[in-house]
C-alpha cells in the first residue's frame, strides 16, 4: 500500500500537513510520500484521481494505483484511519 499527501507546503495548511506527516511517521514507522500539486507528477496524480481540493491524502494500491481510500480538506483523518490501509 501506497500513501500519498498532495499539497503545497508554501500555503496556510502547509505547517500543520507537515506536522501531520511528521507525527504518522514517527508512530508507525511507515513514510508517506508528499507531492506538490503543481509538480508534473503532482498534476499527473491530481487529474488521474480527480483531486481539486488540498491537502489531500490518498490510500493507493501497490500493484495496480487503486485508490483504496482519499481523505480532502482540512480536516485531516486520524493516524488509524490512514495506518489501517498501510496494513490492509
Amino acid at each position: 500500500m501506497r500513501i500519498v499527501c498532495i499539497g503545497r507546503e508554501a500555503s496556510d495548511y502547509g505547517r500543520s500537513i507537515g506536522e501531520w506527516i511528521r507525527e504518522f511517521e514517527r508512530r508507525t514507522g511507515s513514510a508517506i510520500e508528499n507531492v506538490d500539486p503543481d509538480s508534473s507528477e503532482g498534476e499527473s496524480l491530481c487529474r488521474t484521481y480527480d483531486v481539486v481540493e488540498y491537502p489531500t491524502i490518498m490510500a493507493l494500491g501497490d500493484e495496480d494505483g487503486s485508490l483504496k481510500a482519499m481523505w480532502r480538506g482540512r480536516m485531516l483523518p486520524t493516524f488509524d484511519e490512514v495506518a489501517y490501509w498501510l496494513n490492509a
